[in-house]
């Protein structure tokens, strides 16, 4: 009899499986069709009866199992204790994975043991990114991450050319913020600033400085070394 049970069991599990396949199959050719100038990254069911998420263009949304509908904003989670937010979390977790493989795009400078991480997104024009960098120096024990994003004028892409093509990126960066000295030299090179903009435009950044923590959450613009502090010490 449990053998029984246990192969009903399965096959049930299979066939629950295989139609979550099925689903998620029809939603990805659908919803692509419907934007075809827009990659569909994945499709998942959500813990609610007959709802699924979809990642578009790094944006989230939710339809059901025919993509008879599409549902964009907050998914909150309130069953059985304070509510959460399950699209917040979500974009949180992708904003950290994208710029996790980023990187390499990105100015790296390390602090002490460089444990704590923080991304900003900055223009060499910026004057707040100016005012971020004196408090940027009073951190410690962390590894800053710089996406150079040449917004204000032509000269800021000029400048962040220079920098990312300099020996010492991390220097001439924090020679040109802090001092205001510009690499000298003319390098050339190929810097990754097209990628960066689709990077900050991804995340829906709309200025700079922009700081970003390791779990993808956004602590905004200009902030205080003790408020980065206080940020990077509540991250578990």
């Amino acid at each position: 009899m449990l053998r029984k049970l246990a192969a009903v069991f399965l096959m049930a599990a299979g066939f629950a499986a295989g139609t979550a396949c099925a689903s998620e199959a029809v939603i990805r050719k659908s919803m692509q069709g419907r934007f075809p100038d827009m990659q569909v990254e994945s499709v998942s069911r959500t813990p609610f009866n007959n709802l699924y998420e979809v990642v578009l263009g790094g944006r989230v949304l939710y339809t059901d199992d025919k993509a008879s509908f599409i549902f964009i904003g907050s998914l909150l989670d309130v069953r059985g204790g304070p509510e959460k937010d399950l699209t917040r979390e979500r974009m949180s977790q992708l904003t950290a994975q994208a710029l996790r493989k980023s990187t390499d795009n990105a100015i790296k400078r390390v602090r002490g043991n460089g444990k704590r991480v923080l991304y900003t997104f900055e223009d060499p024009n910026c004057g707040y990114c100016k005012e971020l960098q004196k408090e940027l120096v009073k951190l410690n024990d962390v590894t800053i991450y710089t996406f150079l994003w040449p917004i204000l004028s032509p000269d800021s892409v000029e400048k962040s050319r220079a920098v990312w093509c300099s020996k010492d990126r991390a220097k001439a960066w924090d020679d040109l913020m802090s001092r205001g000295v510009a690499p000298q030299g003319g390098a050339k090179c190929d810097a990754p600033l097209d990628k960066n903009i689709e990077l900050a435009q991804r995340f829906g950044v709309r200025g700079t400085p922009a700081v970003f923590l390791a779990d993808g959450s956004t602590i905004g613009g200009y902030v205080p070394a003790e408020k980065l502090e206080q940020a990077l010490n509540a991250l578990k």
